[in-house]
C-alpha cells in the first residue's frame, strides 16, 4: 500500500530542490523587510515603546497628558447645539456676494479638513502613543472632530440651497485648487515615517491652516452678523487650539529627539505658504476690514507665535493687523483657547473640589 504522507514529504523535497537555485539568484527581492523608520523611533521615544499596561489608564502616570484629556472632556458639546435660525436672514440679506464667496470657501475647506485631521489620528497617532492617557486625548480628539465635521457640513447644507453649488462645496479636495494643496499637504504627512514631524506638521495644520479661517469667521462676529456661524465657530476654534496646544507640549516635553530647529521652521513656513496661496484665491476682493494682504500678516503673527512655542526664534515679527482677534491671538497665559468660550463648559468635570456639592451625585434634582 502506498504511504501517502512518505511521498507528501517527497515532493516537498523535490520543489525545495527545484526552487532552491531560482531562490538563491532572485534573493534580493525576497529578503526580509527593514525595520522601519517608525518600528525605530519606537525603540527610542518612550511614548511609542510599546506598553503592555496601556489598556488600564490607573494608576495615572503622565498626570500632565490626563490633565489635558481631562480639559478635552469638560468642552464636549455636540452640532445640534448650534442654532442656526437667524442666520439664513444674514447670509441672504446683510452679506453680499463677495463676502458669500468668501465663507463658502471657508467652509468648503473645514468640511474636508477635519476628516483629513482624523485619517492622520486614526491610521497613525492613536495606534502609535503608547501612554494610555495620549491615546485617551486622541481618541477624544477623534470624536470632537467628527462633531466639527458635522458642523461644517450642516452649516453649507444651511446656507447653500443650489444642489450643484452644494455638491461642489461638499467635494472641496476635487474643485478647489488652493484647497486640494493644502489637503495635499496634509495627506503627505499622514505618510511621513518620523512621528516628531507629523506631530509638527499638524499642529501646523491646526494652527496656521485653521487660523485664517477663524479669524475670517471672527470678523463677521466684530460686524454682529451670523450668531450660529460665529458661535460654531468659538467652540471650534477653542477645541482645535487645544489640539495645536497639545501637540506642543508633547513635542516640548514628552519626546527625546525633538525636531531640529531649521526643521519645525521649514515646516511651518512652507504651511505658511501654502496658507497665504488660499488665502489670497479666497478673497479675491477687498472687504470691509478685511483682505488677503492684512489676513497674511495675521497668519504671520500665527505663524511666530506657534515658532516661539515651539522654542523657535519669529522669522516675520509680525503684529497682528485685527483688533477683534486681540482676545484670540493665542499669546501667553491669557490664550483664549484656555477660556470657556460662551461660557460652555461640563459641569464639574474639571472641578477637583471635592467638597464642592457640584460633584455630588442628586437623584431628585430637577432636569
Amino acid at each position: 500500500m502506498v504511504n501517502n504522507a512518505y511521498w507528501a514529504l517527497d515532493i516537498g523535497g523535490i520543489l525545495q530542490s527545484l526552487l532552491s537555485p531560482i531562490e538563491g539568484k532572485f534573493s534580493p527581492k525576497f529578503k526580509k523587510p527593514y525595520k522601519s523608520k517608525k518600528d525605530m523611533s519606537a525603540a527610542i521615544e518612550p511614548i511609542l515603546k510599546e506598553n503592555l499596561n496601556r489598556f488600564v489608564i490607573f494608576p495615572i502616570k503622565h498626570h500632565d497628558l490626563w490633565d489635558w484629556y481631562k480639559k478635552c472632556e469638560a468642552s464636549f458639546w455636540t452640532a445640534e447645539e448650534i442654532d442656526l435660525h437667524t442666520d439664513l436672514n444674514d447670509w441672504t440679506n446683510k452679506l453680499n456676494s463677495d463676502e458669500r464667496y468668501f465663507i463658502k470657501h471657508i467652509l468648503a475647506f473645514f468640511a474636508a479638513s477635519d476628516g483629513i485631521v482624523n485619517e492622520n489620528l486614526a491610521e497613525n497617532f492613536v495606534s502609535e502613543v503608547q501612554y494610555a492617557e495620549a491615546k485617551f486625548f486622541y481618541g477624544f480628539q477623534i470624536m470632537m472632530e467628527n462633531i466639527h465635521s458635522e458642523t461644517y457640513s450642516l452649516l453649507i447644507d444651511t446656507y447653500v440651497k443650489d444642489e450643484k453649488e452644494k455638491d461642489l462645496l461638499f467635494n472641496a479636495i476635487e474643485n478647489f485648487p488652493a484647497i486640494k494643496k493644502k489637503a495635499d499637504w496634509a495627506l503627505k504627512w499622514i505618510e511621513s515615517p518620523s512621528f516628531a514631524e507629523r506631530l509638527i506638521a499638524f499642529a501646523a495644520v491646526e494652527g496656521i491652516f485653521f487660523s485664517g479661517a477663524f479669524c475670517s469667521i471672527f470678523w463677521l462676529k466684530k460686524r454682529g452678523l451670523m450668531p450660529g456661524l460665529t458661535f460654531s465657530n468659538e467652540l471650534i476654534s477653542r477645541d482645535e487650539g487645544m489640539h495645536c496646544d497639545y501637540a506642543v507640549h508633547l513635542h516640548n516635553n514628552h519626546l527625546i529627539n525633538k525636531v531640529p530647529k531649521a526643521r519645525i521652521t521649514e515646516i511651518l513656513v512652507d504651511a505658511l505658504n501654502i496658507e497665504r496661496e488660499f488665502i489670497t484665491e479666497s478673497l479675491p476682493a477687498s472687504l470691509i476690514g478685511m483682505n488677503s494682504k492684512l489676513m497674511t500678516q495675521y497668519l504671520e503673527f500665527v505663524t511666530d507665535r506657534l515658532l516661539v512655542e515651539l522654542e523657535c526664534d519669529k522669522v516675520y515679527n509680525s503684529t497682528n493687523p485685527f483688533d477683534f482677534m486681540d482676545m484670540i491671538s493665542l499669546q501667553g497665559k491669557t490664550n483664549f483657547f484656555e477660556k470657556r468660550v460662551a461660557e460652555y463648559q461640563k459641569a464639574g468635570v474639571m472641578n477637583k473640589d471635592k467638597d464642592d456639592d457640584s460633584q455630588k451625585i442628586s437623584f431628585d434634582a430637577d432636569f
